[in-house]
């Protein structure tokens, strides 16, 4: 499966969300898709869309938060997910895009391309409630029950690691930044 399918097929469901995302090409296609201003395009940090998320999912407990990740970016931070397994927000999806590559750095393969389970060490970390996917069909089903679940869920999309060869967006990071800031405050 593709991720901009997966991003296309859960995107209805973000609407009332808070929104983080990694930089590159999550962050691209899910803004390609159609912007919001609950969408937050973390770009330059690379490791800490689970951590950002954290924070949010931690001061606004009545929001679900929906964080879009990459296997690359979550390897960067693997100790981001026994902070997330110890505070284990029932808010918060950590949903992690595993193409099996860095895609965004010039697609050198990461450990998952050779067999590393995600899903396994977040289970291992102590997120109880941590499964992989990998057909559209399961990823949209599973995606929506943990937005529902009211349960820290993180889910792991096996995806094809597609070319990616522009990251542009025409929306301006600063802006991004303060739109995202006043959408928190209006739940």
């Amino acid at each position: 499966m593709k991720r901009r399918e997966c991003l296309a097929a859960i995107h209805p469901e973000l609407a009332e969300c808070a929104v983080v995302t990694i930089m590159g090409a999550v962050a691209a296609e899910l803004h390609s898709l159609g912007h919001r201003p609950n969408f937050f395009y973390l770009q330059h940090a690379m490791g800490l869309a689970a951590s950002i998320g954290l924070g949010i999912a931690l001061s606004q407990p009545e929001r679900q938060v929906v964080v879009l990740d990459g296997d690359g970016s979550l390897l960067m931070n693997l100790g981001g997910l026994t902070t997330l397994a110890r505070e284990a927000p029932p808010n918060l999806t950590h949903i992690v895009f595993d193409n099996a590559s860095f895609v965004s750095i010039g697609g050198y393969p990461t450990p998952t391309a050779a067999g590393v389970d995600l899903a396994a060490i977040a289970r291992a970390a102590g997120i109880a409630n941590a499964a992989t996917v990998a057909t559209l069909d399961d990823f949209t089903a599973a995606a929506r029950r943990a937005v529902a679940s009211g349960e820290l869920t993180c889910l792991v999309a096996q995806v094809e690691a597609d070319v990616v060869t522009s990251f542009a967006m025409d929306l301006h990071l600063l802006e991004n930044r303060f739109e995202f800031a006043r959408s928190l405050r209006h739940p």
